[in-house]
C-alpha cells in the first residue's frame, strides 16, 4: 500500500515536472519569436535597380516581414551608403541588411549602423577595412562574356549583346531583356574607394552563392564568404540570383532574422 502511494506520488511529481519543462520550452519559443528581427532592408548592385527584388519582397512580406528596398544612385560608394543609411534610419527596430553584388560592398560599409542585426550577402562583395572593391578580384578570373563598357564620363554599362549570358543566364529572354534595357550604370571610380568600416567583423553574416554566376569567379565568392565567417547556402543560379531564386534568398534572409535574435 505504502509502495503504491509512493508510486502515485512519484508519477504526479514527474507529470508536474514535464508540464513545467513544456511550459518553459513554450515560453522560450515565444520569447525567441518576440526577439526575431522583423525588418529587412534590400540593397541592389551595379547595373540594376531595386525592382529585381520584387520576388524576395513578396515572399518576405507574405511571411510578415517589413521590407524596404534601397534605390542606390550608383554614383559613388558614399552616395550608396548614404541611401542605405537613410533606409535604416526609418526602421522601427533591428533589421537584416541584404546586399547583392556591389551591394555587398555597400552593406559592408553601411552595416555598422546600430539597427543592423545581421548581414546577408547574395553573390556579393565583402571587402575589409582599407580595401577596395577592385582588390577583391585580384588572383581570380572573370568569364569573358562579362564585359563592362565605360563611357567618357566614367560610368560603366554591361555590354548589351552579352547581358543575358553574363548577368541573367537563367532568366527568361523577356526578363533578361528588361534588365538589360533598364540597367543602371555605375561610376567606375566607386570600385576604387577604400572602405572605412567592415560590418561583418562585428555582425553575424550569411551568404547565398550562385554556382552559375558569370560575374564572379566561384573561388572568389567562396573565399570572401569564408573570410567573413558567413553561413553559406549554394544555389544553381546566375548572377541575377536575387531575381531568379527569390524563395531561396528569402529563406536565407529568414534564417538570418531568426539567427540574429539568438
Amino acid at each position: 500500500m505504502i509502495k503504491s502511494i509512493r508510486n502515485i506520488l512519484a508519477a504526479a511529481v514527474a507529470t508536474v515536472g514535464l508540464a513545467g519543462v513544456a511550459h518553459a520550452q513554450s515560453a522560450a519559443t515565444r520569447a525567441a519569436e518576440t526577439r526575431q528581427v522583423r525588418n529587412v532592408v534590400l540593397v541592389h548592385g551595379a547595373f540594376a535597380d531595386g525592382s529585381g527584388w520584387r520576388g524576395v519582397h513578396d515572399a518576405l512580406t507574405a511571411r510578415g516581414y517589413r521590407v524596404t528596398i534601397v534605390q542606390n544612385p550608383l554614383t559613388s560608394l558614399a552616395d550608396d551608403v548614404a541611401a542605405t543609411r537613410r533606409a535604416l534610419d526609418r526602421q522601427d527596430g533591428p533589421a537584416i541588411l541584404v546586399g547583392h553584388s556591389w551591394g555587398g560592398t555597400v552593406i559592408t560599409e553601411a552595416g555598422v549602423h546600430p539597427k543592423v542585426a545581421g548581414l546577408v550577402y547574395v553573390s556579393a562583395l565583402s571587402p575589409d577595412v582599407g580595401e577596395t572593391t577592385a582588390q577583391q578580384y585580384q588572383g581570380f578570373t572573370t568569364r569573358p562574356e562579362f564585359v563592362i563598357d565605360t563611357h567618357g564620363d566614367g560610368f560603366g554599362f554591361l555590354r548589351p549583346a552579352n547581358f543575358k549570358a553574363a548577368f541573367a543566364a537563367d532568366a527568361s529572354d523577356a526578363d533578361a531583356a528588361f534588365l538589360r534595357d533598364s540597367q543602371v550604370p555605375i561610376a567606375m571610380s566607386a570600385f576604387g574607394t577604400r572602405l572605412q568600416h567592415a560590418a561583418w567583423r562585428s555582425k553575424p553574416s550569411w551568404a547565398v552563392i550562385a554556382t552559375d554566376d558569370r560575374a564572379f569567379d566561384q573561388r572568389m565568392l567562396q573565399s570572401m564568404a569564408r573570410r567573413i565567417g558567413a553561413d553559406i547556402t549554394e544555389v544553381a543560379a546566375s548572377h541575377a540570383v536575387f531575381m531568379t531564386q527569390p524563395r531561396v534568398v528569402a529563406d536565407v534572409i529568414e534564417e538570418a532574422a531568426k539567427g540574429a535574435a539568438k
